[in-house]
């Protein structure tokens, strides 16, 4: 199994026995568990949503960003290393995110009124619409398309991270952060990577179901899936933001 999300890596099923029973994970039961995590992160965001809008100064809120994406990765790479601490670790994720995408929905909010409706419901759109499509066999995670979803997330990946780092020294990559043609072609192509992301995910966890996972990798796989649809939000935010700025 192959899948470029880097909670669930090749060997995040791979606990060494084949659980039964009760103690086997589920479809089902990481479904629920990705249910729950959703529930949490909405009312965390509720939370600094208002907080937000009830300040003078929505930038007075910038720290519960900085600050919660900071907690967001050291739980997340806790909960990678220690998948037995999922059942807690994923909550505290989602809760954390919340926090943090809160603050971010009312940045973009207060630029572009309603942006933020458009961006939940294209990302549980996209979510349901490939989850069909999967569920059919109208997209099959074949080796090759887990290759190139792989090699093009990773892509993203060094991109991002590259403007980050000249983005200390006050310089940033042309174009790709712009409304222009280019960057949003260059949005609409990372929404694509991260939809298609989705359909790794599902392969995953059906894998890792079939394997006898042990009960405690639901939540991890719900994590998982977290990780991914956080992804997707955030994108279609950015690529909306473009086209209304247009």
């Amino acid at each position: 199994m192959r899948t470029s999300n880097p909670a669930l890596s090749d060997k995040a099923f791979d606990v060494g026995y084949r659980a039964s029973g009760s103690e086997a994970m589920t479809i089902n039961g990481a479904v629920n568990k990705t249910g729950i995590l959703v529930c949490l992160l909405w009312v965390a965001a509720i939370f600094t949503w208002e907080k937000a809008f009830a300040a003078e100064n929505p930038a007075e809120l910038y720290p519960w960003i900085i600050g919660g994406s900071i907690l967001g990765l050291i739980v997340a790479m806790v909960t990678v290393f220690k998948k037995t601490a999922a059942p807690i670790t994923a909550p505290i994720y989602a809760v954390v995110e919340g926090l943090v995408l809160g603050v971010l929905s009312a940045i973009f909010e207060m630029m572009y009124p309603g942006i933020v409706f458009q961006a939940v419901l294209l990302t549980f759109g996209v979510l349901f619409a490939l989850l069909f499509a999967y569920k059919t066999g109208v997209i099959k995670a074949t080796e090759n398309f887990k290759l190139g979803v792989a090699a093009a997330t990773g892509g993203i990946f060094v991109v991002y991270m590259l403007s980050l780092v000249l983005g200390f020294f006050g310089v940033s990559i042309p174009l790709i952060h712009e409304s222009g043609i280019v960057g949003i072609g260059f949005s609409l192509f990372v929404v694509v990577i991260a939809a298609l992301n989705l359909v790794l995910d599902f392969d995953f966890i059906e894998k890792g179901a079939e394997r006898g996972a042990p009960k405690y990798l639901e939540w991890y796989a719900a994590f998982g899936l977290l990780v991914t649809l956080v992804w997707l939000y955030v994108e279609l935010l950015r690529l909306l933001s473009k086209l209304r700025s247009r």
